[in-house]
């Protein structure tokens, strides 16, 4: 499997869109702040939207369009799904 998420750095706050094979691994990484760079600066370590695809060139495509998206979209895609902008991390190992 393959993510596509957006983390943030709380409730309507600073967004990042990404995309990775292990979306556990991956998040752990941004709130450790392992990898330097935009999300370690902005504090973007809250998990807040992801979803599955079945190849990575499907993951790729969906990541980009949605890294094209108006704030305004991003922010009703996150809220559709997750209204609280609760931290889906505590889930991803349920």
């Amino acid at each position: 499997m393959f993510y596509v998420y957006i983390v943030a750095s709380g409730r309507n706050g600073t967004l990042y869109t990404g995309m990775t094979d292990d979306l556990a691994k991956r998040i752990w990484q941004h709130k450790t702040k392992e990898i330097p760079g935009f999300t370690a600066k902005y504090g973007c370590d809250k998990l807040v939207w992801f979803e599955a695809h079945d190849t990575r060139e499907a993951a790729f495509k969906r990541e980009r369009n949605i890294k094209e998206w108006r704030r305004a979209w991003k922010l009703r895609l996150i809220e559709a799904a997750n209204p609280d902008w609760d931290d889906l991390y505590e889930t991803l190992n349920r």
